[in-house]
């Protein structure tokens, strides 16, 4: 059974690359940077995680032990954590993978690690 294509919301956090660094994120997904896209530099941590839930995005970032404490405040929002050893283009594949391999809300309301080690 060949799983529906979904295309999710995705917000950059600041300290990642731009969003043309992530050539399959971009291409198949509604992708924005909080500092290139929306001109949002240097906001707080909450601001950034108000902005994702108000317009329904999943947060990518660095930045695993703020965002954690604040995936499970709302279910609008998730937050997919990623290593800083990763490489953009293999972050980029992994998080297409794992968006590929969810359903429809799985990741909403919750908070996923990707490294060079995961398998999902």
């Amino acid at each position: 059974m060949t799983r529906k294509f979904r295309k999710y919301k995705l917000l950059l956090d600041e300290g990642l690359s731009p969003r043309d660094r992530f050539k399959i994120l971009n291409s198949r997904h509604n992708l924005k940077h909080i500092k290139h896209d929306l001109g949002r530099s240097g906001i707080s941590d909450e601001d950034v995680w108000k902005l994702a839930i108000k317009e329904t995005r999943l947060v990518i970032t660095y930045n695993v032990k703020d965002f954690k404490k604040l995936v499970a405040t709302k279910q609008q929002s998730g937050v997919i954590g990623v290593s800083t050893n990763l490489p953009t283009d293999q972050m980029d594949k992994k998080i297409t993978s794992l968006l590929s391999k969810s359903e429809k809300n799985d990741l909403f309301g919750k908070y996923v690690f990707v490294s060079s080690g995961s398998r999902r």
